[in-house]
């Protein structure tokens, strides 16, 4: 489900309470968002900090506004059921979307999820979901 990620050699981790994820930015920058709601803060977002893909084509995001967007990282981290951590390197031509979720102008940013690949089903039912960085032109 992505319990933390790396980017430049930082590490974020879900359960931390201050957790920001870096977003890419239209001019090619990164800004960091906070992660998620947890049950502890603010009631008016969804607990957790994943979006399943299939509830956003379902619409049932819609009152927080959805957007998408690239959370920029280096790696990401699954836990599997026995607790052990495990480290997926991404492809420098690939992010993991995010969704931005607004209210009452404030933004927070979850992880969009989907079945994992067949092979490692064994780590993680869910899986971020990854997409291709768009080409810059030259």
């Amino acid at each position: 489900m992505c319990g933390g990620i790396e980017y430049q050699g930082h590490k974020v981790y879900f359960p931390n309470p201050e957790a920001r994820l870096p977003v890419g930015t239209r001019n090619g920058g990164v800004t960091w968002l906070p992660w998620g709601s947890r049950n502890r803060m603010d009631h008016s977002f969804p607990n957790g900090g994943w979006a399943r893909h299939e509830s956003i084509l379902m619409h049932k995001w819609k009152a927080w506004h959805p957007r998408p967007v690239l959370i920029i990282c280096d790696k990401f981290m699954e836990k599997d059921e026995e607790g052990t951590s495990h480290w997926f390197d991404v492809d420098p031509h690939m992010a993991i979307q995010g969704l931005i979720a607004e209210r009452d102008e404030k933004q927070l940013v979850y992880v969009v999820t989907e079945p994992p690949p067949a092979n490692l089903e064994w780590v993680h039912d869910r899986w971020p979901r990854l997409v291709k960085l768009a080409d810059k032109p030259a």
